[in-house]
Formats: C-alpha cells, sequence, structure tokens
C-alpha cells in the first residue's frame, strides 16, 4: 500500500503529492507464521502515517475557514477579478509567460499575478530543470509548466492556442488550464480556497500569495468570501412581519457555521436543524424535520414565496416528502439561506439553480393544521 497525500480532481492540478511512503515490503512475506504479526505492523503504521498527513491537512484547511462564521457580516466580492499592474518584479518573467498569464487572467476573470504565482512555485515559469516540467513526468505524475496529473488534465485542460491540441506542456495550454481549474474551485471570490484545492498545503498558499504579491504593483490582496458575498446580502425586500424579521437575523448570524448531520445548533445544523432552530428563536415551533416541516406550513405558490418562507427540494419516489428546505432570503434573486450538506457550511445559495429544482414552498407563519400527507400543487 502506499500512504501519500493525494490531489486528484478533486484535490488539485498536481494530483499526488511530494511524499509518498511505500509499506509494501511491510506487508509481503512467504511465511505464513509471520504474515500476520507483520500484517498488524503495517496496518498500525499505515494508520499512523494516516493521521499525520490527516492532521496537518485538517489543521491546515481550518487557517483558510478562520472567521468563516461571519454572524451575517458580508464580503465585498465586486474587486475579486481585477487584474493588477505589474511591478518591476514581474519583469523577470519571461515575456511569452507573463503574456499568456495575462491574456488566461482577463479570460476567466483570476487575477494574473496569482497565476504567475502559481506557475513560479510549480516550475520556476517552466524553467525549472527537473523531470516532468518540459517533457515526461515527475515521481507524482505531474507534467507541463502548472504540473497537471493525467487525470486532472483530461477533466480541466485547454487549448488555449487552437492549435488543435491540449499539451499540458504547453505554457499557452497549461496556463489557461491552471485558471479553469482555479476557477472550478472557487476563484476568484474564494482565493485562498481554489489555491489551496491546487496543492493541499496552506504554506504551499502562503507562497503562492507573496509572490502574487511582488508581481503586483501596489497593494494586492485576494478576495477570500468565507461568508456571503455582499451582492447577494444587497437588496433583499423587508421582512413581511416582525416574526419572520427575526427568523431572517438569527439565519443570517448562523451564515459560516458547518453543517453536521443531526445538528440543531448553536454551533452547527443540518438543513432542517438550521430552520426550525430559526423560527424557534421567533417564538414558532415548526417540526423537526424537513418531510414534517413541508406537510405543517400552508402551502405557497411558486413566484409567490416571500423572506422567511421555507423551500424544499429532493423530494425522491416512496419517501414521506422533501429530504432538504432552505429559507427564502430574496425571492427576487432567488437566494436562500441553507445549511447545504456535509463538508460545506451555512450559506446563501441560489434555489432557482438547485439542481432537480424546488418541489414547493411554505409559509410556518401561517400554519394551516395539516397533519399530513396532503397533496401539494
Amino acid at each position: 500500500m502506499k500512504l501519500c497525500r493525494h490531489r486528484g480532481i478533486d484535490f488539485g492540478g498536481r494530483g499526488v503529492g511530494r511524499r509518498i511512503i511505500s509499506l509494501n515490503r511491510l506487508a509481503r512475506t512467504d511465511h505464513g507464521a509471520v504474515r500476520l504479526p507483520i500484517i498488524i505492523i503495517a496496518g498500525a503504521a499505515s494508520l499512523f502515517m494516516m493521521s499525520l498527513v490527516a492532521i496537518p491537512l485538517f489543521f491546515g484547511a481550518n487557517q483558510l475557514y478562520q472567521g468563516a462564521g461571519s454572524g451575517g457580516d458580508c464580503t465585498d466580492t465586486s474587486s475579486a477579478g481585477t487584474q493588477p499592474q505589474q511591478s518591476g518584479e514581474a519583469s523577470g518573467i519571461p515575456s511569452n509567460y507573463l503574456a499568456i498569464y495575462k491574456k488566461a487572467g482577463q479570460q476567466y476573470g483570476i487575477p494574473w499575478n496569482v497565476l504567475a504565482g502559481i506557475g513560479w512555485v510549480e516550475t520556476h515559469h517552466g524553467q525549472l530543470n527537473a523531470a516532468g516540467v518540459t517533457s515526461g513526468e515527475n515521481f507524482a505524475h505531474a507534467g507541463g509548466p502548472m504540473q497537471f496529473i493525467p487525470g486532472t488534465w483530461a477533466s480541466f485542460g485547454v487549448d488555449g492556442n487552437n492549435d488543435g491540441k491540449k499539451d499540458r506542456y504547453d505554457p499557452a495550454d497549461a496556463i489557461p488550464a491552471a485558471a479553469r481549474y482555479l476557477k472550478h474551485s472557487g476563484a476568484p471570490t474564494h482565493m485562498r480556497t481554489a489555491i489551496f484545492a491546487y496543492n493541499h498545503l496552506v504554506s504551499y498558499v502562503n507562497n503562492v500569495l507573496s509572490t502574487a504579491q511582488k508581481y503586483a504593483s501596489g497593494s494586492f490582496d485576494v478576495v477570500q468570501a468565507n461568508g456571503p458575498a455582499c451582492v447577494d446580502m444587497n437588496g433583499a425586500p423587508a421582512a413581511p412581519n416582525a416574526v419572520v424579521a427575526k427568523v431572517i437575523t438569527f439565519a443570517k448570524a448562523q451564515l459560516g457555521k458547518p453543517y453536521v448531520y443531526g445538528a440543531v445548533g448553536p454551533n452547527s445544523f443540518d438543513c432542517s436543524g438550521l430552520t426550525s432552530a430559526a423560527y424557534r428563536s421567533a417564538g414558532v415551533t415548526i417540526p423537526r424535520l424537513s418531510d414534517a416541516q413541508y406537510w405543517w406550513g400552508a402551502s405557497v405558490p411558486r413566484g409567490k414565496e416571500l423572506p422567511g418562507d421555507l423551500v424544499y427540494f429532493d423530494y425522491k419516489h416512496g419517501h414521506s416528502g422533501p429530504g432538504h428546505v432552505g429559507i427564502v432570503y430574496n425571492p427576487q434573486k432567488g437566494m436562500m439561506i441553507v445549511a447545504p450538506h456535509t463538508g460545506d457550511v451555512v450559506k446563501l445559495q441560489n434555489y432557482k439553480t438547485y439542481p432537480g429544482g424546488a418541489v414547493g414552498f411554505t409559509r410556518p407563519t401561517a400554519h394551516n393544521g395539516h397533519n399530513g400527507p396532503t397533496k401539494r400543487l
């Protein structure tokens, strides 16, 4: 077996990390009398080494999200994709690379100097004398100036120079592919998150950004919107009544708190745990689970929903009701406050573009006494 810091499509452009610890020889033996103890030792070693890998990743990722519980504050993301002027330091970048960084930055809305920061940290803009930079692969199967593994390149490779080929060793293809991958991972509004996805080390993120700062003229700060974006928070209609105002205020104060299945607060929530807690904060008791909440509240026609109404999803055949619920925040923009799923946090999300679409809306403040099930129109 191999224990490694893995970054496939879900973890970054370069794929497998730098440290690979092989335990193959520990587990292999032709002598039955010693096989079991050695397997036990190997298993224990595996668990120990996994903990050494997992703990830094967990705490490293945590540093990216410190302060994520925003208490309803929003982040101005309007300048996230701004292309800064270059500094004198940027004159050291090969001219062909500099031109491609700037072109890809404009095309994908990623600050060009962040792409240049990755290019420097990975391969010194293709000038590093090492395996896998201009040809072949390194020990982690990464190749090219932006260090893509084959699987990630297959998903995110770009024909940047329109020559009919996607070549990870050609900076004209590799650099826009890196921009595309960062965009997929949350850039430019979640820039630190996106760079961390490229390589799961906080030190890597810091190195990229410190290099990006050197390449920019004047001050340069990336956007990391751990909380909601102001563009989504602004312009919401007024709450229709005092109860809903309290519900919305409570829900906004939970933004950034982690989703935990079965949690009802105060430090974490699942979807219906958030909705029930929000209404409880306003003195209204509603059922705990999304399916029961669906039958309990008064049905609201689609397009007539108001702030504070509940919006439902994932009503699967044979189930007693929808499996997911959020709180309508801005019906004009289709925004809801929701605890989405494991690995995510309470956040603003567009319910009009939710996969599968909404299956209905209810208004808990107009409880209709349903004991359910009752047909929904």
